[in-house]
């Protein structure tokens, strides 16, 4: 009898036991473990993490760091770490944040535009996903690359459309970079095509046109005028004399591209550049900076006029007068000339 009820206590003991054990690891694995207070918070976990770097990151979004890492060593996360981007909803508990981390990697949103260069871009997405600058800027350059598809290093630019794209935070560089070029093929569908080719110009010739439209207003319903007054130029084989092209030339030759430039002089008309429009007939050798794409749709659908010059307007800023012959322009220019001396404007 006494040997039974020693037994009976060791049963019931180790039911405790159990069930305490039990109850243990359904709390490790089940209960709620998230500490912020927002709706979701986000992880990023770089291709060369470790286990030990995603428990740093992850750490302050949890309550319990340590049944995280109990659960993960049971679930073999330990040795298996997926990169990417991941959502941790509030109130998930270990068992659904490992399977989010392991499995779940969600795109990101990533915008550009406006950038003068291609190092600029390259800086510009090295902001947004896991590649650093330098790897895309390799990846952007690369002349291979750029020879099989039909770039140069002066029109590398041309391949990037700004917009917002979706797409996997850990891409690498020259993931990034094929994703663009179908981008690139995308946007030059048939119709624009169609409307490049009837003005005898290549996409690349059409951006850049369009990126010193782009500099030279600011006002997108303008913009077909000014793409039509440049395309009148270049119709009649008149040099576009555009003044964003002699600031980019500046730029390019001093190795400066924080210099401001205010005011074109006239000793800049004379710099050796094949940017200098001042100069040099025809369209130049690539972009002077990325246009929005209401830029490039203006050159594909300029305005129809006649049309050669504009200056800015002083009565109604941010706009130009047009004139169709030189005198006229002459008029317009020299009372512009006269209202910027007087503001003070040396450069």
């Amino acid at each position: 009898m006494y040997i039974k009820r020693i037994l009976l206590i060791i049963v019931l003991v180790g039911v405790v036991v159990g069930g305490i054990f039990a109850y243990t690891v359904y709390s490790a694995i089940f209960s709620p473990n998230t500490a912020f207070e927002n709706k979701e918070a986000y992880l990023l976990v770089r291709s060369d993490a470790t286990f030990e770097d995603v428990k740093k990151d992850i750490a302050p979004l949890l309550e319990d760091v340590a049944s995280f890492i109990s659960v993960a060593e049971r679930k073999d996360y330990v040795s298996n770490i997926k990169p990417g981007h991941f959502v941790i909803k509030k109130g998930m508990n270990n068992n659904d944040i490992i399977n989010t981390i392991r499995s779940k990697n969600k795109p990101v949103k990533i915008a550009f535009n406006n950038q003068e260069r291609i190092e600029d871009l390259a800086g510009r997405i090295a902001t947004q996903i896991e590649a650093d600058s330098l790897s895309l800027l390799l990846a952007m350059k690369d002349p291979n690359f750029l020879k099989v598809n039909g770039f140069t290093d002066q029109t590398a630019l041309t391949m990037y459309i700004p917009n917002s794209y979706e797409l996997y935070w850990n891409i690498s560089a020259k993931g990034f970079r094929d994703r663009m070029l179908k981008e690139h093929k995308r946007f030059w569908n048939d119709t624009r095509m169609a409307k490049a080719k009837l003005l005898k110009m290549t996409p690349e010739e059409v951006y850049t046109v369009a990126s010193i439209v782009h500099k030279e207003t600011a006002k997108v319903e303008e913009r077909p005028r000014v793409a039509g007054v440049y395309l009148n130029r270049i119709n009649k084989g008149i040099k576009l004399d555009a003044d964003p092209t002699i600031i980019f030339a500046l730029k390019k030759k001093a190795d400066d591209w924080d210099m401001v430039i205010k005011r074109v002089l006239y000793k800049d008309l004379e710099i050796e550049s094949p940017y200098n429009t001042y100069r040099n007939a025809g369209i130049p050798p690539g972009p002077i900076f990325m246009p929005d794409i209401s830029a490039i749709d203006a050159v594909l659908n300029a305005e129809k006029h006649s049309y050669y010059y504009f200056v800015a307007d002083i009565e109604r800023f941010g706009y130009h007068k047009f004139a169709k012959t030189l005198s006229q322009h002459n008029a317009n220019s020299a009372a512009y000339k006269r209202w910027i001396s007087n503001q003070g404007v040396r450069r």
